[in-house]
């Protein structure tokens, strides 16, 4: 057996070597266990299922919940000549009767439905007289009330194990926090899997919080330079999104803006030019991205901050699916708090709320650290790390401290002498002596913190609150519009029995000047050849119909430029390189090769 999957590993995938923890779970699978399989986005949890689907008889059925995710899959799949399809609403009647007329006559090792088809009472009928050799769930984590991205639908997938009891089921997600996990095992039935967690490190992904200040200017000194890269910009309104976009275009950028509020014809279009490398950068809700099975993300910005670690663990893990250095950079402002507080409160289940506002505070707590972010990350999924990354912007640019316990105590006074009412935003300006109309009002200029902080920024102060609060200093009643008050913890601060010692704020920091330290991705390979085989990819991709991913991944291409092989069998020793595509494309590749070498 073992031998038999390192060669459908090979030859049909292309790949050379398992990851842990593959081989042992795609083991298990073909036994006949269940598996619950948590594993980084990019870790290849596909392969968990696909290989034991063309070693089990029978066909595999894979629950997705996005159409375009199952035909990146489905498209993927075909080009390493392995038969799979998918049923949604997307297809023709027609074409749904092929598929249906293949599923009957044993023509299919895998097909891909959305959990909705799949649990109509119809289509289980005609499930259980197929040969089942699987039941793969993915995006599992949408089966629990504690998963960022809860789903009713999913909930009824409880139903499988009573309904085939000896069809092993595979459920995989890359995001689930401890307690997440149990309610989805307990949610399917599945109680006597065995459970893998891989791990949650994406260590080719650099992350990066920055302090929000002219947020579309920071945005556009990212991207500068990155011309020819994809990535995903995210915000959390539909109105800010078109904004962006709009602005973006107009500053000679390739990008364009995706929401749930616009035609399915616009977001068609929209999701394949990204797809296809034809729009470089979507601007989008987080209605985009879950779907979107592109390896060659190289960046993902969070203009807003999520609502939730896993929401950002999950957007960013959109970024270098490949294996590349990518980049995950985050603007990160107090007002971000407040938006997707009131975000959340709209919603009428009140333990959902509450499940939700605590997720909200781990996020804000994640954006307000000062240890290594990857540790900071790793920690809320219960993974432990034991030492720092030197991959984040905390690792590779260390806040310098300093005392400040002066700034601390006018701080804390102003809040109170405020009388505990008011927000960040508000102190800030008392203590700046602003001349604003509401402060002359209130009679605020007339107290005695009145102006006593005019030498630094709002920025900067800004800062100084937020690890004020993170602290456990002060205290933000956000059922009161973002209320400061004084916590117990205050009062030997303001008597000068503490010394605070915080973290310099970080408003200098440009991402664009520190980001591309590790742009180098393969020692050796050639630029020049590695542009040639990208152009060479998406002729045929556009002749084909399909991603250029689809041909080959950027880090196939980039090993091809690296080791630029002579003929067939050199060329079957890359990664991604398998026997069918090597028949498809290995002539039009090698004759590329040879063609820059004698140029």
């Amino acid at each position: 057996m073992i031998q038999a999957i390192h060669h459908t590993l090979k030859t049909v995938f292309g790949f050379h070597q398992f990851r842990a923890p593959q081989q042992e779970v795609i083991e298990r699978v073909i036994a006949g266990e269940d598996v619950f399989l948590v594993m980084p986005t990019g870790g290849g949890k596909s392969l968990c299922y696909q290989i034991p689907a063309l070693h089990r008889s029978g066909v595999a059925i894979v629950v997705s919940p996005l159409i375009a995710l199952m035909k990146d899959q489905v498209d993927a799949l075909q080009d390493n000549g392995v038969r799979a399809a998918c049923l949604n609403s997307s297809l023709t009647s027609d074409e749904v009767r092929q598929v249906l007329r293949q599923m009957h006559c044993g023509e299919l090792d895998l097909l891909y439905v959305a959990p909705e088809r799949l649990l109509l009472p119809d289509f289980l009928e005609t499930v259980a007289t197929l040969s089942l050799a699987l039941f793969a769930i993915d995006e599992a984590h949408c089966i629990s009330q504690w998963g960022h991205d809860f789903r009713p639908d999913y909930v009824r997938l409880g139903q499988l194990r009573a309904l085939f009891p000896q069809v092993p089921i595979v459920a995989m997600t890359a995001t689930a926090d401890p307690e997440t996990r149990k309610d989805i095992v307990n949610q399917l039935g599945i109680q006597q899997a065995r459970v893998f967690v891989a791990g949650f490190d994406r260590p080719n992904i650099t992350y990066t919080v920055i302090p929000k200040h002219k947020p579309f200017v920071q945005l556009c000194g990212f991207l500068k330079g990155r011309s020819d890269e994809s990535g995903i910009v995210y915000a959390l309104s539909r109105k800010r999104v078109e904004q962006i976009a709009d602005q973006l275009v107009q500053q000679g950028f390739s990008a364009a803006a995706y929401h749930a509020g616009l035609s399915d014809r616009e977001r068609s279009r929209v999701q394949n030019g990204f797809r296809c490398d034809d729009i470089r950068i979507v601007v989008a809700t987080v209605a985009f991205g879950m779907g979107i099975d592109k390896p060659n993300v190289r960046f993902v910005v969070h203009y807003d901050m999520p609502k939730s670690v896993e929401s950002y663990y999950q957007e960013t893990g959109r970024a270098g699916r490949d294996g590349l250095n990518s980049e995950a950079v985050m603007l990160f402002g107090m007002g971000d708090v407040m938006t997707a507080r009131s975000l959340i409160e709209t919603s009428d289940n009140a333990e959902r709320v509450r499940i939700e506002l605590q997720k909200l505070n781990a996020m804000v707590a994640y954006c307000e650290a000062l240890t290594c972010r990857r540790r900071a990350l790793l920690s809320y999924f219960g993974d432990q790390m034991p030492h720092d990354c030197d991959n984040c912007d905390i690792c590779t640019d260390p806040p310098q401290r300093m005392d400040a316990s002066e700034l601390a105590k006018k701080a804390l006074s102003c809040v109170y002498r405020v009388g505990e009412r008011f927000g960040v935003r508000h102190v800030i300006e008392v203590l700046r002596g602003s001349k604003n109309q509401r402060i002359l009002e209130l009679r605020h200029h007339e107290l005695s913190t009145y102006g006593i902080g005019a030498d630094l920024s709002p920025l900067e102060w800004e800062n100084i609150f937020r690890q004020l609060i993170h602290l456990g200093y002060l205290v933000q009643d956000f059922t009161r519009y973002g209320v400061l008050g004084l916590s117990p913890a205050a009062r030997p601060v303001l008597t000068g029995q503490v010394q605070v010692i915080l973290g310099l704020p970080r408003a200098t920091v440009k991402p664009e000047e520190k980001s591309r330290r590790k742009k180098g991705v393969s020692a050796g390979f050639n630029q020049g050849l590695f542009d040639r085989l990208r152009g060479v990819r998406k002729e045929i991709a556009d002749a084909a119909g399909v991603p250029p991913f689809v041909v080959f991944s950027d880090a196939t291409l980039l090993e091809m430029a690296s080791s630029k092989p002579h003929d067939f069998r050199e060329l079957l020793a890359v990664n991604g390189v398998g026997e069918h595509k090597l028949q498809k494309y290995g002539t039009r590749f090698l004759a590329e090769i040879r063609d820059f070498g004698n140029s």
